[in-house]
């Protein structure tokens, strides 16, 4: 796995490189833009995994297992959907975060299903959606996100276990 990080690597230089020849100006603009737009993530990205990381010092791996672990089933599996139907974190966020929680004992299935709702349902944004889409089809929208999250999570827990 290394070894394809190290190649990514040495591609985006490559890459960088053969811009910077291409057009000096444009690809110093796109290099600000960048920084810009990494700078205007890092504070929000790092008080996320601050958190996460302040709860996972305080939360048994156990305790977590038994919440949202492989073995706690559909139970966690609709623990973790509920999770993040209501949650609002941005996916560059969530996903870091989803990887520690199942590095300290959470199962692919409930996993699965956090992230599957936490990027189609919208509790949290379900006001706005409504003003443009109307009640019944951010309802609707909702619902079946959300069934179908479970659906995702199932195919998830039959790929892992082949």
């Amino acid at each position: 796995m290394r070894i394809l990080n190290y190649a990514l690597y040495i591609v985006t230089a490559v890459l960088l490189i053969m811009s910077y020849i291409k057009d000096k100006k444009k690809t110093k603009m796109a290099l600000k833009k960048a920084w810009k737009a990494f700078e205007n993530i890092l504070p929000e990205f790092l008080s996320i995994i601050m958190i996460v990381g302040i709860l996972l010092a305080f939360i048994n791996p156990d305790v977590i297992a038994k919440l949202i672990g492989s073995q706690s089933g559909w139970v966690g599996v609709i623990i973790s959907g509920l999770v993040g139907a209501i949650t609002l974190i941005p996916g560059f966020i969530a996903f870091p975060t989803a990887a520690m929680v199942l590095k300290n004992g959470a199962g692919y299935m409930q996993i699965g299903a956090f992230i599957s709702t936490l990027m189609m349902v919208g509790i949290v944004t379900a006001p706005v959606e409504i003003k443009y889409f109307g009640k019944k089809v951010t309802v609707l929208r909702n619902i079946i996100s959300f069934l179908f999250s479970f659906l995702v999570a199932y195919i998830i827990g039959k790929v892992v276990s082949i």
